[in-house]
């Protein structure tokens, strides 16, 4: 798959005025142009591309000899990435370079590790998933070819999923000889259930674009080589939100789902307060009564 230049419309001040609805003579493209970082922990990444546009930034694997297939080398930038975001991004993208999005973890380097090895490295790829989804913003994967082990649990680390005609879903950690150890016996399972999981584990089950978006895996479905481009569209309307109801989201909901129903009503109460009483959302809530922001309508 060849690199793109991916467009979608933009509001401009995204940092300091809500989204009012669409206004095509003020509105930008919103174009993706690569990250240009000449020194700091962006600059020598070469198992990355980096783009960005205004508030997005664009994580994109690149080893599509591999498949994208996750070394130690290539979990480590992105860990790198998530830990120092440019100031101004709002919304992260990650997607795969080539046909594949991901083939999980380079089973070439596992012969190489005893048990206590195993036990950090994967404690590693906890650290490096944990930094993507509760890194501070909100996090859109684009997935197309195989999604499978590794590249499955990357993906089940982001926010939210878009899945072309071509991805598929597969865990053969099973036939492998191996178990999952990037988080996702906690994380997919969330998404697709336990029993489904053992399933595929087990038997090596695959599941393709049509069946991962009715089990929950994938939350917009598109054609092959609109994956980019639908995450760009919905990176912008994120980005347009409130930077704290942003956070409260992709901070708040998966913590609150770890604790007891008494304990997480009570940390809902708390982060509604702390969200209603920042000034972006009060400047929201003054746009919509004096009717300048649109109404929710059927899609």
């Amino acid at each position: 798959m060849l690199a793109r230049t991916t467009r979608a419309s933009s509001c401009p001040d995204l940092a300091d005025a809500p989204c009012t609805g669409p206004h095509p003579e003020t509105r930008m493209p919103l174009t993706l142009q690569p990250l240009h970082a000449p020194s700091g922990p962006l600059a020598h990444l070469p198992l990355l591309r980096l783009e960005q546009a205004g508030p997005v930034l664009h994580v994109r694997l690149n080893r599509p000899a591999k498949r994208n297939s996750i070394s130690d080398e290539l979990l480590e930038q992105v860990q790198t990435v998530f830990a120092n975001l440019p100031r101004e991004t709002r919304v992260a993208l990650v997607s795969g370079e080539g046909d594949h999005f991901c083939a999980g973890l380079d089973l070439s380097e596992v012969m190489e590790r005893n048990t206590a090895d195993a036990i950090w490295h994967s404690r590693m790829w906890h650290a490096c998933f944990d930094r993507i989804q509760f890194g501070g913003v909100p996090v859109i994967a684009v997935l197309h070819g195989a999604v499978v082990g590794g590249g499955l649990e990357l993906a089940s680390s982001a926010h939210l999923r878009v899945a072309e005609d071509s991805a598929f879903y597969g865990l053969p950690e099973g036939t492998r000889g191996i178990f999952v150890g990037g988080g996702g016996s906690v994380r997919i399972s969330r998404l697709i259930g336990a029993a489904r999981m053992t399933d595929m584990m087990l038997t090596g089950r695959v599941f393709d674009a049509d069946e991962g978006q009715a089990l929950g895996i994938s939350n917009y479905r598109v054609r092959d080589g609109e994956g980019l481009a639908k995450a760009l569209a919905l990176a912008e309307k994120i980005a347009g939100n409130a930077p704290m109801s942003n956070f409260a989201i992709t901070q708040a909901l998966p913590r609150i789902a770890d604790l007891p129903s008494a304990g997480g009503l009570f940390v809902e109460s708390l982060m509604a307060a702390i969200a209603e009483s920042d000034e972006g959302a009060k400047e929201r809530v003054r746009a919509f009564l004096e009717k300048r922001a649109a109404k929710v309508q059927k899609s």
